[in-house]
């Protein structure tokens, strides 16, 4: 895999935590029973955001063309993996 095929992975990933949080931040409003879980969930989703960034970050400083393999060892690579898997597939009622 090629760091440009796992940054793309990446920014799949930023883009879903992004709707997600649009999602919980509108959810405040609902009701003031729900809103404190809503407002929770809204700033645990701007840790992840802000991990992703970092993650793309570091990502960014090594050629797009190079492998993956040359710069974390497999099991990194399978945890940023299944970590990057999880944040993509999250579903708008989850959040």
């Amino acid at each position: 895999m090629k760091i440009e095929e796992l940054i793309k992975l990446v920014d799949d990933a930023i883009a879903n935590v992004k709707i997600a949080i649009v999602s919980s931040k509108q959810r405040i409003f609902e009701s003031p029973h729900t809103s404190w879980e809503f407002t929770k969930r809204s700033l645990e989703l701007e840790d992840e955001l802000e991990k992703l960034n970092k993650i793309r970050e570091y990502l960014s400083t090594f050629s797009a063309d190079e492998d993956v393999e040359e710069r974390l060892s497999k099991e990194e690579l399978k945890e940023l993996l299944e970590y990057l898997r999880v944040m993509r597939e999250m579903k708008t009622h989850e959040f």
